[in-house]
């Protein structure tokens, strides 16, 4: 309920603003996986190591069309002063800021629908950076692909209580896990896992 009413009380600020566009509905048939590794569990602390999202459209993997970013901290500098680099395989130009790299991220994802592994986590590191730089936090809807797989293995197998974990659940489906660790590896393996989950439904003896 409060993410509802914060985002209703950011699209009434952003109406007229440079960002404003992000808060209309999506009307497309593409949806965005995105994955972030951080320098911790604790997202009100840790920092953003790097950032990585990708185009699904349909039932494919747009691997061509993803953003990969990472963030280089040396010790001297200040949390503004972290820069990224790799952004869509072109370096930011040396000592380019945060905010420049946030808004190619928000030009990048859009209004699109966000697929993620454990979503909230990485919405909350996500959202931390964003709200202090351009004034509110993304107003996507979301998909926790971790939550929808165990809603699906409940209703099919409520005997069973399984806890999802990322690499059982890839094994289980049959899905390869792409660079493990690294932010595009899981944001591509995610987007796997949501397409395997949304054509057919569990079977119980991969779970015996």
């Amino acid at each position: 309920m409060l993410r509802v009413l914060r985002r209703a009380a950011d699209r009434r600020r952003q109406a007229h603003g440079d960002y404003g566009w992000l808060f209309s509905p999506y009307t497309g048939d593409e949806m965005v996986a995105i994955d972030c590794v951080t320098t911790g569990p604790d997202a009100r602390q840790a920092e953003l190591v790097s950032l990585a999202a990708v185009r699904l459209r349909g039932d494919r993997v747009l691997t061509s069309d993803s953003l990969d970013l990472r963030l280089a901290r040396p010790a001297s500098l200040s949390g503004d002063s972290i820069c990224f680099h790799g952004l869509r395989g072109v370096d930011l130009v040396d000592g380019a800021g945060v905010d420049e790299a946030l808004r190619q991220f928000l030009d990048f994802v859009g209004n699109r629908p966000l697929i993620g592994w454990a979503l909230d986590a990485d919405l909350a590191i996500l959202n931390r950076y964003l709200r202090p730089r351009v004034g509110f936090d993304l107003p996507n809807a979301c998909i926790d692909v971790a939550q929808a797989y165990h809603r699906q293995l409940r209703r099919s197998h409520p005997e069973l209580d399984v806890r999802p974990r990322f690499e059982d659940v890839a094994e289980r489906l049959g899905v390869p896990v792409m660079g493990r660790n690294t932010a595009l590896g899981d944001a591509v393996t995610t987007a796997l896992i949501h397409l395997r989950l949304s054509r057919s439904p569990l079977q119980v003896e991969r779970f015996c």
